[in-house]
């Protein structure tokens, strides 16, 4: 059985929708089983029994809203977000998922689970949006603002064994975001990390890619540092949702379109569906001893079961003992 903490509290619409995602993920998976951390009062409200999830009551919680988020983990050691990972720790779950605010969930990992020895950062790490029929994983978004050009390589090589064990690719192609296809291009860093990938046996390595071949390219990994990829992740969030409200505009001008809408109904059904972030479920927290999901602030339901999923996915390839296995070959280290 796959035992896997909850964070009940964290996100904009907690406990209701991370409880109604509790509820979906149990009776889609029969070898899961939940610790659910949070206000037991609130969460019985919306849980169905079942004798695989069990509820540890508190009431506190890390607020979305928090102004330091290291000093809220270091010193309330009683918040939901921090009792998962306190079970992580202690070996009661394998794994952990939360929609609760991103500094707090790096610094907890930090504190709490460690990084894996060697590995000298730490990464945020969805999935791109399936288009095309391809999944494709993307790191950094966010967890580091400046990065070594060895740090990426390191985050090539974890999600390669991700991408092997969880998305059965025999050979992920690993593609370095820059500004330029050609070798050369980019920032020192850029040229830098282009050489390492280069060169590291580890690792399929594609070569450059600029932006507007995010979702064209064979790759199946994009690397870069965590300001340039949440600056990416964020305008294609943004541009979906101009591009969603503008059609929303245009169809509503006239009888005729209102007319084309409905004949192409299953068109823009499955373009809105595509481009969810419901679909993805979270991201994985690279570099920890432990299985990490950051779900989306504003998950709803099926958002949070997918991330549950995806966290048990993560369990089930053990991937963070291939990883530690491979530094412990290469003899990377910090």
């Amino acid at each position: 059985m796959i035992k896997i903490a909850i964070d009940a509290m964290g996100g904009d619409y907690a406990p209701r929708e991370t409880i109604k995602g509790v509820n979906m993920a149990i009776e889609m998976f029969d070898d899961i089983q939940l610790i659910v951390f949070g206000d037991e009062k609130e969460i019985r409200k919306y849980l169905v029994e079942n004798e695989r999830v069990s509820v540890v009551n508190t009431l506190q919680k890390i607020d979305m809203g928090v102004k330091n988020a290291i000093a809220e983990v270091r010193n309330n050691k009683e918040t939901s977000m921090v009792l998962a990972f306190r079970a992580v720790k202690d070996g009661s779950a394998q794994g952990l998922v939360t929609a609760g605010p991103t500094q707090a969930i790096i610094a907890a990992a930090h504190l709490y689970l460690k990084r894996i020895k060697g590995m000298a950062r730490v990464a945020l790490c969805p999935s791109l949006p399936n288009i095309g029929g391809k999944e494709r994983l993307f790191l950094d978004v966010g967890a580091n603002i400046d990065l070594r050009s060895e740090h990426i390589v390191q985050f090539a090589d974890f999600a390669s064994i991700y991408a092997k064990e969880t998305m059965k690719i025999e050979k992920p192609l690993v593609g370095l975001l820059n500004i330029g296809t050609e070798p050369g291009k980019g920032r020192e860093l850029e040229k830098e990390v282009f050489e390492l990938l280069k060169n590291d046996k580890n690792i399929n390595f594609y070569g450059n890619v600029e932006s507007k071949e995010i979702f064209q390219s064979e790759c199946d990994i994009y690397v870069t540092d965590g300001f340039t990829g949440n600056m990416v992740l964020k305008t294609i969030e943004g541009v979906t949702k101009s591009i969603g409200n503008l059609l929303k505009d245009e169809i509503s001008k006239s009888f005729s379109n209102k007319l084309g809408y409905l004949l192409m109904k299953n068109v823009f059904v499955n373009f809105k569906k595509t481009m969810s972030a419901d679909e993805i479920g979270g991201a994985n927290v690279l570099g920890v001893q432990g299985v990490v999901i950051k779900a989306h602030g504003s998950s709803t339901a099926y958002a949070f079961s997918q991330a549950i999923s995806q966290a048990r996915r993560t369990v089930q390839a053990d991937v963070i003992a291939k990883m530690e296995k491979l530094i412990d070959s290469s003899g990377k280290n910090e």
